[in-house]
């Protein structure tokens, strides 16, 4: 039996643009060098972590191998949750080497997205069904982004923290707030998605003579065209994805904190589970500037001034982050990498199995 490959895919490989890539990618590497090089040093210390990392115990080190094997079972879990029928192994492999790409490959977002498509044509979903997870999969990716920092703003307050950053609490409620509620209008009904298509439309009139790529743009299609994707999955599987994305932040939280008490030492008194969220949740605030991939350098780089704030040292602080950050980076590349190569073994034989009046790009399955 065969299927069409999922509409949208041919259109987002059309727009990768290697020169662009190749650009975005040496300026986020540059950014990420100077903030690791230079940054950091500032506000944490790279030897006194390195010290605080000879301390840790066997026993500690354990504990951050088996929070990182939780995580990695729950990161197996959001395209399961927003695509029906898929079991969860595609599942784990699809969103590992969606990882992989996104966070090995300069500006590889756009690429990773193309490969979610392509993969999950080989599990037989369906295009539309395609577009709907994947898309579902990055809104809720985005909503646990803005929501967590408001909820970590509040855990700083509360265990009395460094409140400098309190604006973010207000900004991200504000921006996903904003989300939701279109959102909820969008998919609630088509007249409604063609008002606020249209509204869109006025609201960038005064744009169009000055920017090329909105001279035509009509906002009214595309919106609709999203209400009748999403509407179905949203409506029935939007709280089975809310957990499957919140298991994936509060795993790898638990990575942080079971770091982070395991070089300061369980047998001593050391920072509270509330405080040490405090910090994780607010500086995921980071992943929404989009300079580097992951929020790599510059959440990092948050949470060690907002742990020093809450009274660990400098030492710990930077330890427990680059324990935190290499513990759930490391495992991920590799487990993405070998998901890419299993998969591409299970396509290579759908493709040779496509007879020559199957020709012009369908995807056997």
């Amino acid at each position: 039996m065969t299927e069409p490959a999922p509409a949208g895919t041919d259109a987002v490989t059309s727009k990768l643009d290697k020169k662009k890539s190749i650009i975005l990618g040496v300026i986020g590497l540059a950014i990420i060098i100077i903030i690791f090089w230079k940054v950091i040093p500032q506000i944490g210390s790279y030897s006194d972590a390195l010290d605080a990392l000879k301390e840790m115990s066997v026993g500690a080190m354990i504990a951050v191998g088996v929070a990182v094997v939780i995580y990695l079972v729950a990161y197996g879990f959001p395209f399961m949750a927003a695509t029906p029928k898929l079991k969860y192994w595609p599942s784990q492999q699809i969103n590992q080497a969606a990882f992989a790409i996104s966070n090995g490959v300069p500006a590889g977002g756009a690429f990773g997205l193309a490969v979610q498509y392509a993969m999950l044509a080989t599990y037989k979903v369906p295009g539309t069904v395609a577009t709907s997870a994947i898309t579902a999969v990055g809104l809720w990716s985005m909503f646990v982004s803005l929501g967590l920092p408001v909820l970590g703003v509040a855990a700083l307050s509360a265990s009395g923290g460094d409140l400098n950053y309190s604006w973010v609490a207000p900004v991200g409620f504000a921006i996903l707030l904003a989300i939701v509620v279109v959102l909820i209008l969008v998919v609630r009904s088509e007249p409604l998605a063609v008002r606020i298509g249209r509204l869109g439309n006025a609201a960038i009139k005064p744009l169009r003579a000055r920017i090329k790529a909105l001279r035509d743009l009509d906002l009214v299609a595309p919106i609709t065209k999203f209400r009748s994707d999403m509407h179905d999955l949203l409506v029935r599987r939007w709280h089975v994805i809310t957990v499957a994305q919140l298991s994936v932040i509060m795993t790898q939280f638990l990575i942080f904190y079971v770091a982070l008490r395991g070089i300061q030492g369980w047998d001593q008194p050391g920072t509270s589970a509330i405080a040490a969220f405090g910090a994780f949740a607010t500086a995921q605030i980071m992943l929404m500037v989009p300079i580097t991939p992951g929020g790599l350098g510059t959440v990092d780089a948050l949470i060690i001034a907002l742990l020093q704030s809450a009274g660990v040292s400098a030492g710990d602080a930077t330890a427990a982050d680059l324990v935190w950050r290499a513990a759930s980076y490391v495992p991920q590349i590799i487990i993405g990498i070998i998901a890419l190569i299993t998969w591409f073994k299970k396509a290579n034989a759908a493709f040779a199995t496509v007879g020559p009046e199957h020709e012009g790009g369908a995807t056997t399955t």
